[in-house]
Order: C-alpha cells, then structure tokens, then sequence
C-alpha cells in the first residue's frame, strides 16, 4: 500500500493542514474580535476626547 516515505509525507501533511485549521480557528475567534473591538474603543475615546476640547474651546 504505502511505503515508509509515502507515509511520512502523508503525516507530514495531515500536520499541516491540522495547525492550518486550528490557526484559522483561533484567529476567527479570538485575534479579529479582539482587533476590531480595540479598534472600535480607540476610536470611540478618540471622539470623546475630540468632543471634550471642542466644548472647552466654547
């Protein structure tokens, strides 16, 4: 069936696939939420910030 280098390529590749999918998963629930959400936080205290010097300069 298959020979000995056949095989460890195929475990070679089931491997990478594996940390690939779990990459993706992580990185879906967990690195982008987390990015957006600073983001969206950063730019909200910025328009407060924003708002407070304008009413201060009034």
């Amino acid at each position: 069936m298959f020979e000995f280098d056949q095989y460890l390529g195929f475990l070679a590749f089931l491997t990478i696939l594996t940390i690939g999918f779990w990459l993706m998963i992580f990185l879906l629930t967990f690195v982008i939420p987390y990015w957006i959400i600073g983001a969206n936080l950063e730019n909200f205290k910025l328009r407060r910030e924003a708002k407070r010097k304008e009413k201060e300069l009034v």
